[in-house]
């Protein structure tokens, strides 16, 4: 078991399951990170922060904190 902050650059991994709650799980979900869906790593910043990915055709950036909610295969 991976988090998309584990994940390579350039790798597209499948969103497994969604950690967290509230706010920060709805965040996440508002930005179209759901179980089932696909990422793609496009650029990690020099010191890990932001993450940026593309998820159904936008392109998004992730704090790390969200990004180790997101559970990956």
């Amino acid at each position: 078991m991976s988090t998309l902050k584990e994940a390579e650059v350039g790798q597209t991994v499948t969103v497994k399951k969604l950690n967290g709650e509230g706010a920060v799980k709805r965040r996440i979900m508002d930005m179209g990170i759901t179980k089932g869906v696909e990422v793609y790593i496009r650029k990690v910043a020099p010191l890990g922060d932001p993450i940026e990915v593309t998820v159904r055709g936008y392109e998004l950036s992730l704090r790390k904190a969200d990004a180790e909610m997101v559970e990956v295969d």
